[in-house]
């Protein structure tokens, strides 16, 4: 499996933009596989859906991924008609094994990365937010400028926690400017 996880690590650890190394993409099919048989389709709607939409791979990279890992005996795969099953293999089963800690923090991100981007959704799109939640301060259901700026805050702040100390002190100083202009309506002494 040498050539495997070359391709997997590099020697610079988990990489991922819009892409994932060839080998990274192969270890997370083979972990949602070790869950549950799965066609090709679903792969793709899988990793689409766990990253909000964030990285949605292309059947021109799923299903080549799937061969290399049916001809490396890490997955079998049936025929159902016109449509494939992969399943993995108890060496796959043990490749993810032994990459565990790699997997759950590829998954870990594409997971966080789907949640930021369902979060910047419901700011940019008022109509996909729903009543607004007890924990915003008896503001109510504002839909104005101000709500959605007051969204846009609040999601800085979580996009950018956590913070040290220098960067705690930064985005304070932000904020009391913030308030303290909001209190002086506007007139400046």
């Amino acid at each position: 499996m040498r050539g495997f996880r070359g391709g997997m690590m590099g020697g610079g650890g988990f990489r991922m933009g819009r892409k994932f190394a060839a080998g990274d993409l192969q270890l997370v099919i083979l972990a949602l596989l070790s869950e549950q048989p799965r066609h090709g389709y679903e792969l793709i709607k899988l990793l689409e859906e766990r990253s909000g939409g964030f990285y949605v791979p292309s059947p021109g990279v799923i299903y080549p991924a799937l061969t290399y890992l049916e001809e490396t005996g890490l997955a079998d795969v049936e025929s159902e008609g016109t449509k494939k099953l992969y399943r993995i293999t108890e060496s796959g089963r043990k490749l993810v094994e032994e990459n565990s800690s790699m997997i759950e923090m590829t998954l870990g991100k594409l997971e966080k990365i789907g949640a930021k981007m369902a979060h910047v959704r419901r700011i940019f799109d008022p109509e996909s937010r729903g009543p607004e939640r007890e924990d915003d301060e008896g503001f109510g259901d504002d839909r104005s400028e101000v709500g959605a700026a007051r969204m846009l805050l609040k999601s800085a702040l979580r996009l950018r926690h956590p913070w040290s100390k220098e960067e705690a002190k930064r985005i304070a100083g932000i904020l009391e400017r913030a308030a303290a202009e909001i209190l002086q309506g506007g007139q400046r002494d």
